[in-house]
């Protein structure tokens, strides 16, 4: 079923070329990216035992599948550019669908471009010696060549992207098979007992981390205005993507622990590289720190591609700076939305602190934004009852509605453990508005795109 003319936006030019192929390596491209490396140390220090620490990891896969299912239907239903910022117009208000576009085009796509640059220089200048100008240099070139890539054509993004995650899945595959395998480990850490009390708030806290790896399952919605079939193909792109990112997560996380000693595990900046060595000596760190940093990569290749869409459709209405909803007549790619994201990237760059302020600043944009797509699915059932779903929401309206009191519960726990990066996650939301403002005055008074 090809994208119907009451669904398309009447001036998007963007073409249809991405197959379903494509579009499940964008979601574990999005996804399994530096942080099921990095965090999984900062999940076990909030967790007394193994089983909780594997519970955390299921339950952040299972919020990610609740929020799959309201975002199939809401992606079949608008096969559009821009994700959530069209949802959100339709449902309610056009300053809705701008702000929560903005928050998650500045605090989620550039911010986490700014953020994996930014670790890939990190990673490479320790190994190679450079300085801290060097690093920041690395950054911004490291933001400037991939900008470049998505500019030339979509489907050399795509290309880079789909080689570069098969590489990521044949590498994770060897870790998680050779390594119980060939390694050194004990199979009774996987089901150790408890050595602590168990918290809910804890528990809250730990699913930041984790939420903070399934970051990127929604890519697809995205590029929908770029998808072939897409009424069929965004649902399938996003359960057979996440559904291979939660199988990933959990097989890795049981390897660390067969690896390392629980109490060597809490808080452990790096438990990819640490595993490794574990398993098979500093040649074994050696080469797994290397292909985080491949890891790496992808992910950012992936989030470049995905994130310029958004304010490519918020100027379809009007609502961003003007040209930035122009395609390049032979390329054939929103060229300035591109260069905005580059540039808000980079700005960014300069200013990042810790990974894990990003880390709690960014997942609490995320709740933000994925429980405004829950209310946005509740009012369109009841403004929309007539308008063609290609996919209905299983278990409507119990499981949509599980997962926003569940994410809600998640953003509270943040907002008691770490004020100060939600507070600013907030306070992003709210610049948006005096944008709105001036946008919405410079257009005219008829909404274009709008059925």
């Amino acid at each position: 079923m090809n994208q119907s003319s009451a669904e398309a936006h009447p001036k998007d030019r963007l073409g249809r070329q991405l197959s379903l192929f494509d579009l499940v390596m964008i979601v574990v491209a999005s996804t399994v990216g530096a942080g099921i490396f990095l965090t999984p140390g900062q999940v076990a220090q909030l967790l007394p035992s193994p089983a909780w620490i594997m519970a955390a990891w299921v339950t952040g896969a299972v919020l990610s599948f609740a929020g799959a299912i309201t975002n199939a239907e809401l992606g079949a239903m608008f096969p559009r550019a821009g994700g959530n910022y069209v949802y959100l117009r339709e449902a309610f208000h056009p300053l809705a669908g701008f702000l929560v576009g903005w928050l998650t085009f500045f605090a989620i796509y550039a911010g986490t471009v700014a953020a994996l640059a930014s670790a890939l220089a990190e990673g490479v200048g320790v190994r190679l010696g450079w300085s801290e100008g060097m690093v920041l240099l690395a950054g911004v070139a490291t933001i400037a060549v991939i900008s470049l890539i998505h500019l030339v054509s979509l489907r050399w993004g795509a290309r880079a992207n789909n080689l570069t995650t098969a590489f990521k899945l044949l590498a994770i595959g060897a870790f998680v098979f050779l390594g119980p395998w060939m390694g050194e480990g004990e199979a009774s850490r996987v089901w150790a007992s408890s050595e602590g009390e168990f918290s809910v708030v804890s528990f809250g806290r730990a699913l930041s981390p984790v939420l903070f790896s399934y970051l990127g399952w929604n890519a697809s919605i995205y590029v929908a205005s770029e998808i072939k079939d897409p009424n069929r193909n965004i649902p399938r792109s996003l359960f057979m993507g996440l559904g291979l990112c939660a199988l990933i997560y959990l097989l890795v996380n049981a390897v660390y622990l067969y690896a390392i000693p629980l109490d060597v595990f809490r808080g452990i900046p790096d438990a990819g590289a640490a595993a490794g060595e574990a398993l098979f000596g500093p040649v074994g760190g050696m080469l797994v720190g290397l292909f985080v940093l491949l890891s790496v990569l992808g992910t950012l290749n992936a989030t470049a591609l995905v994130g310029p869409r958004i304010p490519y459709a918020m100027a379809l209405d009007g609502l961003f700076l003007g040209g930035t909803d122009k395609v390049h007549p032979t390329l054939g790619t929103p060229t300035l939305a591109i260069i905005v994201q580059a540039f808000a990237a980079i700005g960014l760059l300069l200013v990042l602190k810790s990974f894990p302020f990003v880390l709690d600043f960014t997942v609490f944009a995320i709740i933000l934004a994925t429980m405004a797509d829950v209310l946005a699915l509740y009012r369109l059932r009841r403004t929309q009852p007539l308008r063609a779903r290609p996919y209905r929401a299983w278990g409507y309206p119990w499981v949509p509605g599980l997962y926003l009191l569940t994410n809600g519960a998640v953003g509270l726990a943040m907002l008691w453990g770490s004020p100060f990066e939600c507070l600013m996650g907030v306070l992003m939301l709210l610049a948006g508005l005096p944008f709105y403002l001036w946008f919405a005055s410079r257009r005219p008074r008829v909404e274009e795109g709008r059925p």
